[in-house]
């Protein structure tokens, strides 16, 4: 995966208004990128309506078909078990957005290494 999200990696995630709040269910190829829109309502419609900008749950797929397959799953279930899907990896709904960019997040290993003096 690259630096903005993109490279073949796909993503079913979940995005909260805050904790307990509005969610939403998403799937895509460029995670980064998607929320980064979402963040910052670049199309209008659901998560801009209700101000959903928190990434609160990731799960990654290899193929997007089955990414596709379990995001309309997961839109299935009652929503206490998406609660308790999102509980049980980030039990404070923390963004999780901010996190790919630290050096030490999921995206570590694409990161330029830091020339020591």
């Amino acid at each position: 995966m690259t630096a903005n999200g993109e490279g073949g990696v796909n993503a079913v995630y979940m995005m909260a208004s805050r904790k307990h709040g509005t969610l939403y269910i998403g799937v895509t190829s460029a995670l980064l990128t998607r929320v980064s829109q979402h963040r910052e309502g670049v199309f209008e419609g659901f998560t801009k309506r209700y101000g959903v900008k928190r990434l609160v749950w990731v799960e990654w797929h290899d193929g997007i078909e089955a990414a596709i397959h379990r995001e309309k799953r997961l839109k299935e279930y009652p929503r206490q078990w998406k609660i308790n899907l999102i509980e049980r990896e980030n039990p404070d709904w923390l963004d999780l957005f901010p996190g790919f960019f630290r050096a030490d997040g999921p995206l570590a290993h694409l990161q330029e290494p830091v020339p020591s003096m």
